[in-house]
């Protein structure tokens, strides 16, 4: 059965203090259930203030955006939580793993937010894991992984609670170019496993050819490539 997702950003412009130029300019972008969007821009172009956006992280100075049509931005920060929760996973540049815990244990922190069981828990962050390559690495500690697996890691976790829509930030940014290949190989196909849509920001333009739309953001403002 097909999801029945979408986001909508609708006229979003966004001034910090102190600027005079916004750093998006009457953005409209829509968003459906699967789809594998790239944002291709440079360090500073707003890449990473739009996907703040998406997720009701920041929100716009004008403009509104709509989660299955209700208005993120007229939601507590409770109600936001909770829609991050439920609906979104984020990956970025670097892995913000948590150095006192195991691979498995912070892949199945999203979960114990939701309070659910520790042994369901535990066996469907291991499923994640595994589908990852990383069921040799489960009791491990970042310390003890190399770069390309924490970052699988990192991915591992934002999978796990099976989100609709997954914001990547620069994901393999910190890994070489064959590292970088592989996890995001890897993170493309379980995203398509769990039909997880994904909203990717890079410069790289080898990863972003590998998603099914492309956006140049420059000057506030995104242009289709």
């Amino acid at each position: 059965m097909n999801k029945i997702f979408k986001i909508n950003l609708k006229n979003v412009t966004k001034r910090f203090d102190g600027l005079d130029t916004p750093v998006l300019k009457n953005l409209s972008l829509n968003i459906n259930a699967s789809e594998k969007i790239a944002i291709l821009g440079s360090s500073g172009s707003g890449k990473s203030t739009l996907l703040h956006i998406i997720a009701g992280l920041d929100s716009p100075t004008e403009g509104k955006v709509l989660l299955n049509e209700a208005d993120i931005g007229s939601l507590s920060e409770n109600n936001k939580s909770r829609l991050r929760n439920q609906h979104i996973g984020f990956v970025y540049q670097s892995h913000h793993l948590l150095r006192d815990f195991s691979a498995i244990e912070n892949v199945m922190m999203p979960l114990i937010v939701r309070r659910g069981g520790y042994l369901k828990n535990f066996n469907q962050a291991k499923k994640i894991l595994k589908k990852l390559g990383l069921d040799k690495r489960l009791n491990h500690f970042p310390h003890q992984l190399s770069g390309g697996e924490r970052q699988r890691v990192a991915i591992a976790r934002a999978m796990v609670t099976l989100p609709d829509i997954i914001l990547a930030d620069e994901p393999t940014g910190n890994l070489d170019h064959k590292n970088a290949n592989l996890v995001f190989e890897s993170f493309l196909e379980l995203a398509d496993e769990f039909k997880t849509a994904i909203v990717l920001a890079t410069h790289d333009l080898s990863l972003a050819r590998r998603m099914k739309k492309n956006y140049h953001l420059t000057s506030g403002k995104l242009k289709s490539s």
